[in-house]
């Protein structure tokens, strides 16, 4: 286990791959990284499968038995990501039983096209919770408008979910209501609400790729907006979780909706290749990164302390500041929105059609 990833996980960061294939899980990759690299989660979405299946021979023999069985394209992809994530799941097992179901977690997206449908969006968390069948799945769901009522009914059966593509402090409000709604019906049912857990996804580098394309060169505001933003998430969030209705949720078992950081690569070569994770530590929540982040870290990565916490005031002035330069906040998220359900639309049509290869092909 290398000191500078133990040193982050001892500050309270729980430190997630954001990557899953089957030559991870068959080789003994993604437990080695459990064990060396203090990983304690995994997070999946359609371009991650996409890239698996394209380049895993690996998939080759379940492929040809759902052909011969009859399955459609929709059908294996979804029996191939769902078995990669169930055998995930048991790797991350006992990092679930030592945390309490802290940890452990494995999450897996419904399908992008279900991202504007609530009813569409609650059958296929079902769906995917039942077939995996694990304690310590998430079920990723966007937060859309429409996908906000859907999180809540997700929740109030009791379903662990991964609430997606946030980049808006009014939207990430409305994830967590939708969450301690979702609990208080799940209450409400005699649920157990400490067996029930959730991750709120802030995304950190697309904000910082999109506010930088609209300032000069040499502005002293490049690469400011993301950081900016997620530390005035985690004041969102602390107001929130410090609120009465959810502490008297909390007392009855239920845990905080921890904040994640997602989209923790860094996209400019101008900047450090750890800068989105040595400038998000703060006890208690969970940064998912891709290999190539975790590995930079692993071995030049620093931890300085809690480096969001109290942020808020400064966070605002670089927003202010960016305002009065005509970038506006609203024009921003919601751009970042439409885009990142696209990219995520894009690589499900990818997904489909490197699956349709494959059964042409068994």
């Amino acid at each position: 286990m290398t000191e500078r990833l133990k040193a982050l996980s001892d500050a309270g960061v729980s430190i997630w791959l954001d990557d899953l294939s089957r030559e991870r899980i068959e080789t003994g990759n993604l437990a080695e990284l459990v064990t060396d690299r203090s990983v304690v989660g995994v997070t999946t979405n359609p371009t991650i499968f996409a890239s698996a299946l394209s380049k895993g021979e690996r998939y080759e023999k379940q492929v040809a038995e759902l052909k011969a069985a009859g399955a459609d394209v929709d059908a294996t992809v979804f029996a191939l990501t769902t078995t990669d994530v169930r055998d995930a799941c048991d790797v991350l097992r006992p990092v679930y039983d030592a945390t309490d179901g802290f940890d452990g977690r494995v999450s897996i997206e419904v399908e992008p096209g279900l991202a504007r449908d609530t009813d569409g969006t609650v059958a296929m968390a079902e769906k995917l919770w039942n077939e995996i069948d694990r304690p310590n799945v998430m079920i990723k769901i966007p937060a859309t408008r429409e996908g906000l009522p859907a999180i809540a009914a997700a929740i109030a059966k009791g379903i662990s979910v991964n609430v997606t593509l946030i980049f808006s402090l009014e939207r990430y409000r409305g994830v967590m209501d939708a969450y301690l709604y979702g609990l208080e019906q799940a209450a409400a049912e005699g649920r157990d609400l400490s067996k029930i857990h959730s991750v709120a996804s802030f995304f950190i580098s697309r904000v910082d790729a999109e506010v930088d394309g609209r300032l000069p060169e040499d502005s002293p505001l490049r690469g400011k907006a993301a950081l900016a933003n997620a530390q005035l998430a985690y004041a969102t969030f602390q107001e929130i979780f410090g609120s009465d209705r959810a502490q008297a949720l909390l007392a009855k078992g239920a845990h905080p909706q921890r904040p994640l950081w997602a989209s923790t690569g860094v996209k400019d070569p101008a900047y450090s290749d750890t800068l989105y994770v040595t400038e998000l530590v703060v006890d208690g929540t969970v940064n998912t990164m891709p290999e190539k982040t975790l590995e930079a870290f692993a071995d030049h990565g620093e931890v300085k302390g809690d480096t969001v916490t109290g942020r808020g005031d400064e966070a605002q002035r670089v927003w202010d500041e960016l305002e009065a330069q005509g970038i506006t906040y609203d024009q921003v998220v919601e751009g970042l929105e439409t885009e990142g359900l696209k990219k995520f639309d894009d690589s499900w049509t990818e997904l489909l059609e490197t699956v349709r290869a494959e059964l042409d092909k068994a």
